[in-house]
């Protein structure tokens, strides 16, 4: 009988331990957290990243009373460091997005329809240009994100695969800031290089350092050239900062608009006073709006899940992202019609973001212009397309609201499916009009052109491979459209 008792004991243990083998197959281990992947970037990223736990360093900073966001006058930077000249491949630092691999992760890349989210991958570009910054600088100072000066996409992405992000610092002077470039690509296989068909975006970020107290610039080590393709890419970033230069002399801050775009601007008005006139047959098209009805607006608070390596400012990946999807918003509804992203123009950071405020964004359509119909698409197309310029104005408040600062601007370029144009009313809305046609007449040639960006080859040599379109990897992928 006990004999019995026991095999039937025995069952039942070995029937529990079946069911919860089963069910731990079927469940996420939810009482498991990933250590800092709390953002959304690569995991590899943010770990390079996000170093202390944000209970930590909260209670760090109250313990010693000291806040970190306020500037202080006794430098923290030591006044003898080594900038012996640094080689570009010291500061090279390459990942790969397994995201062919990992249906979780891919879920973290993925939008509502399938495609790509790109505001995610320029959160890991900016999140991988800190780590190539700080490859370079050292830990003694605080590097953030001054300027994307452009990403660009080269390729459409044909196929579900894994990405390979790199770059490296390829301009520095000795002064305080630093060029970075980076490219994102197919991942290759067996260790083989990138071809140049599969660099699928383009992209420079203008790094600074500042001295971690005073918060002001300190000067870094400058690059070392040591090959033709270096030269090219150092030349490339020299030419880069100069021309950024000689625009701020013309900035519509300091000069009032040329001949050409004053006419263009007089031209607009006159039009607007035949809409209005009662006696002119004229009307204003339907597929014109004034640029007034075209905003949107966002305000959020910053969490400290968003900060960066400092711990108390939110790291610039994170506003690329939210002003991206902002500015895909704003051309949806203006044009009533799914956006197809072109480039992420010159855009600034001007002040840091702190934890804790409260950050405002403003959309608006500042610039149209026709394109043609096939824009880089095999066979092409018989409907009008239009590019859609969209600026991004933040600005960021402390939680009383007590005082205001402007955070950057930021400038998304759209094709849009639709004939459709905007048209500015006030003075202000002009010279935004201005400031947007001087940037789409900047860029238009690299677009028009098809040749891409210049940085090219990062990290290994251009290979051949073909150029194509294709949006779909035949399991619902598209990707970047």
């Amino acid at each position: 009988m006990r004999l019995i008792r026991a095999l039937r004991a025995l069952r039942r243990t070995e029937v529990l331990q079946r069911k919860t083998t089963i069910a731990s197959r079927h469940l996420r281990r939810l009482h498991v957290t990933t250590k800092n992947g709390t953002d959304g970037v690569f995991k590899e990223l943010t770990e390079m990243r996000v170093r202390t736990p944000w209970v930590e360093a909260l209670r760090k900073k109250e313990e010693e009373g000291i806040d970190p966001t306020k500037t202080s006058s006794t430098p923290a930077t030591p006044s003898e460091r080594d900038l012996t000249p640094k080689r570009m491949a010291d500061s090279y630092h390459r990942v790969v997005i397994p995201l062919a691999q990992d249906p979780w992760l891919l879920d973290n890349y993925l939008n509502a329809s399938g495609h790509i989210r790109l505001g995610t991958i320029f959160m890991d570009l900016d999140a991988l240009s800190g780590v190539i910054a700080y490859k370079h600088t050292g830990e003694s100072v605080t590097t953030v994100t001054a300027a994307v000066d452009r990403i660009t996409i080269n390729h459409p992405l044909k196929e579900l695969c894994d990405l390979e992000l790199s770059g490296q610092v390829t301009f520095a002077t000795g002064r305080s800031s630093m060029e970075i470039s980076i490219q994102v690509a197919k991942a290759p296989s067996g260790g083989a290089s990138v071809q140049k068909g599969d660099v699928l975006m383009t992209c420079a970020f203008t790094m600074v350092s500042l001295d971690p107290n005073t918060k002001k610039p300190v000067a870094i080590a400058p690059v070392k050239i040591e090959m033709e393709e270096e030269r090219r890419l150092f030349e490339l970033g020299e030419k880069n900062y100069n021309t950024k230069k000689a625009r701020a002399k013309t900035n519509l801050r300091k000069q009032t608009p040329n001949d050409e775009e004053s006419d263009l601007i007089h031209a607009m008005w006159l039009r607007q006073l035949d809409y209005h006139d009662p006696n002119n047959p004229l009307r204003k098209p339907p597929n014109t709006h004034y640029m007034s009805t075209t905003t949107l607006s966002s305000s959020q608070i910053m969490q400290p899940q968003y900060r960066n390596r400092h711990n108390f400012m939110i790291f610039g990946g994170y506003l690329l992202k939210t002003t991206f999807e902002l500015a895909f918003c704003a051309a949806a509804a203006f044009s009533h019609s799914r956006p197809t992203f072109l480039s992420l123009d010159p855009s600034t950071f001007d002040n840091p973001v702190p934890v804790g405020s409260v950050l405002y964004l403003k959309a608006t359509v500042a610039y149209t212009e026709p394109a043609a119909a096939a824009e880089g698409e095999e066979g092409g197309s018989d409907k009008p397309s239009t590019r859609v310029q969209i600026r991004i104005d933040s600005k960021v408040r402390d939680i009383e609201h007590g005082s205001t600062k402007p955070t950057g601007q930021f400038n998304y370029t759209f094709l849009v499916e639709r004939d459709i144009s905007v048209m500015p009313q006030t003075y202000e809305e002009f010279m935004i009009w201005v400031d947007a046609r001087r940037r789409a007449e900047r860029v238009r040639g690299s677009i028009d052109g098809g040749s891409g960006d210049e940085r090219t080859s990062i990290g290994g040599k251009e290979g051949g491979g073909k150029e194509g379109g294709g949006k779909d990897d035949g399991r619902g992928v598209r990707v970047m459209e």
